[in-house]
């Protein structure tokens, strides 16, 4: 097992975590990461759905033959 930490959550999130875990019969910790790995999923499709800055169009827009 890699190194560790403790984190605090309210009571109801705690729940929510074990609920969660055995649902998908995992640990809390694997649920954890599941949960960043998917807000860091949403983070990234926010960015590829954002309006691309100017440069960036420029880019896009650049004619390649």
């Amino acid at each position: 097992m890699s190194e560790t930490t403790t984190i605090r959550v309210d009571r109801s999130t705690h729940e929510e975590l074990r609920r969660l875990s055995a649902r998908d019969h995992t640990s809390i910790t694997d649920t954890v990461a599941r949960a960043v790995r998917c807000l860091r999923q949403d983070e990234m499709g926010r960015q590829l759905t954002a309006q691309p800055a100017d440069d960036e169009q420029v880019w896009l827009d650049a004619d390649l033959g």
